[in-house]
């Protein structure tokens, strides 16, 4: 169907007026970081600030230990997305080469199980962790981590899988290669962006993951820096503003950077597993 030039442009508005709703947050936090302490208390605030300054970025690392919380939050999501995708990528071509009853079922319970709140499974979680001997530890969160991003990886990593053709495979077992020399040489570097993309996908939701963090992590030395932005806001909720939004910018940035670099391949994996082969 023709869709008319006034039809055509109130798509574009439309569209536009999305990006801006959803790029005024970003946008509002950046002239935030940089206003001094006088713009952030007039009464008619602007878009740009009359007079930038680096003060509130000082002041949030003199009041806050950003460096060390910053490297808490790099290992737990590091962890995380390696961890992740080692458990997920075999259970993934398991599920997209064999379309068994139980395959099929593990498919839609992985589905189901986004729809849990955090609320629903923390305490659970707790009592695991507790009897482990992992609470207030990193290798407790990271384990958290894995299983709240698994579920999306492997839906994820089965759309990767189903666009690789399986007549690939037949042509190699029919040279002579085994399962095994098949998997390594012929499938794993088709599957290689997808694999990323995923790694990536759950570095991002652990990176910025703050519920799980603030009721594991108890030691202030062990926090990540979703928990420490917390800690710019006093007991009786009034907000540092300017320190806050410094310092949340910069938790922000490595998020926005890394997102911006698979967007595409998170795009294509998610229509990659609507395609019947």
């Amino acid at each position: 169907m023709k869709t008319g030039k006034g039809a055509r442009a109130g798509q574009y508005l439309a569209l536009l007026a999305y990006l801006v709703f959803l790029a005024f947050p970003l946008l509002w936090l950046i002239s935030t970081a940089f206003k001094p302490a006088r713009e952030l208390a007039s009464l008619h605030p602007t878009w740009i600030p009359e007079d930038p300054t680096l003060a509130n970025f000082r002041q949030a690392f003199d009041e806050q230990p950003l460096l060390r919380a910053g490297f808490n939050s790099l290992i737990a999501a590091l962890g995380a997305a390696v961890i992740a995708v080692l458990i997920a990528t075999p259970m993934a071509y398991v599920m997209a080469r064999h379309r068994t009853l139980p395959a099929k079922a593990a498919t839609g319970w992985v589905v189901v199980s986004q729809a849990f709140p955090f609320v629903l499974v923390i305490i659970p979680l707790f009592l695991v962790l507790k009897n482990l001997r992992l609470i207030d530890s990193m290798p407790g969160l990271i384990m958290v981590y894995v299983v709240w991003a698994l579920p999306f990886a492997l839906w994820m990593l089965v759309g990767y899988v189903r666009a690789v053709p399986a007549e690939l495979e037949e042509a190699a077992a029919v040279d002579g290669a085994g399962r095994v020399r098949t998997l390594v040489s012929v499938t794993a570097p088709l599957l290689a962006p997808g694999i990323v993309a995923t790694a990536l996908f759950a570095f991002i939701s652990a990176w910025n993951e703050f519920f799980f963090a603030l009721v594991l992590l108890k030691t202030p030395e062990q926090q990540t820096l979703p928990v420490v932005l917390t800690h710019f806001i006093a007991a009786e909720g009034v907000a540092d503003l300017g320190p806050l939004a410094a310092a949340a910018f910069l938790a922000t940035l490595p998020s926005l950077v890394v997102f911006a670099l698979i967007q595409k391949r998170i795009t294509g994996g998610m229509l990659a597993g609507a395609v019947k082969s």
